[in-house]
């Protein structure tokens, strides 16, 4: 999971993006706080489904 302060930041830039353009360095820090969480999230979900087991019931 992405820090709580990275977190926070890309909170924090997204909520400035509606009422004022970002500056481009705020847009670098934006997209790569972005990426960043994107591949924790994708992690995640991989691990979450290379546990998964499916049972049939039905089968024998």
């Amino acid at each position: 999971m992405l820090e709580k302060e990275k977190l926070n930041r890309l909170n924090e830039l997204a909520r400035k993006s509606k009422v004022t353009p970002l500056t481009p360095a705020e847009l670098e820090e934006q997209q790569s706080l972005r990426n960043e969480y994107l591949e924790n999230f994708r992690k995640g979900f991989r691990d979450q489904l290379a546990h998964i087991h499916l049972v049939d019931k039905d089968w024998q």
